[in-house]
């Protein structure tokens, strides 16, 4: 694997941001609700967790019961997407997380995250952060991270091309859409770092934000 780079400087024209291990820290949430979920389905929960973060639940369903009919799947993702929604118990923000949104507030940004938008609605607020103006949450795509339509989507209401944006990610799953996307990422906490991001960080407070006189913003890490 190629060394990944933890002091560069990125230019951008638009900032696209996943939620859950980004912005918001929702891994104790998330954990709850999927170790029952393994556990009901007669699953190791320490190997279902390996898989989750980043995805949609019905891919995350598919990944784990290859076998199921994909209606299952979406059928209990309902039910889980609810089930997240009702817990939010320890969801807070990522470190930095307040200060780097009230930097970004006035340049194009987008969430594309894979919460359904009561679920992105409810963490976020759980958290403190204000909501994007543009978001790309799971009705607004036909696939889950790791494809990459909702990155596409998310630059195309942004109005750049795919080049000019840079991802925040912190799963396996988001960074693989992301580059599929033809897009910059920056890798935020201890997942990140194994799936080669251009830059990594360990939170949010390791980014500073600078506005350019062309459109343009820098992004500094490190």
């Amino acid at each position: 694997m190629p060394a990944i780079r933890t002091s560069s400087a990125l230019t951008a024209h638009a900032l696209l941001l996943d939620m859950d291990g980004t912005l918001v820290d929702s891994d104790a949430a998330v954990e709850r609700v999927w170790r029952d979920w393994a556990l009901k389905h007669g699953l190791d929960p320490a190997e279902a967790l390996k898989v989750v973060h980043g995805r949609q639940g019905y891919a995350t369903m598919a990944e784990l019961l290859p076998h199921r009919p994909m209606s299952e799947n979406h059928a209990e993702n309902r039910e889980m997407l609810a089930a997240e929604t009702a817990d939010t118990d320890g969801v807070v923000p990522i470190a930095g997380a307040p200060a780097f949104m009230r930097a970004v507030a006035d340049l194009p940004h987008a969430l594309v995250t894979s919460a359904d938008a009561p679920l992105a609605t409810t963490r976020m607020g759980a958290a403190g952060l204000p909501m994007p103006q543009v978001r790309i949450t799971a009705e607004c795509v036909g696939a889950s991270k790791p494809d990459p339509e909702g990155f596409l989507k998310g630059a195309a209401q942004l109005g750049f091309a795919p080049e000019d944006c840079v991802v925040l990610e912190d799963s396996e799953a988001g960074v693989a859409a992301a580059r599929a996307a033809g897009m910059r990422v920056i890798g935020v906490g201890p997942r990140a770092a194994a799936f080669a991001p251009d830059v990594h960080v360990a939170d949010l407070s390791g980014v500073s934000v600078t506005a350019g006189p062309d459109g343009t913003f820098t992004l500094t890490v490190g």
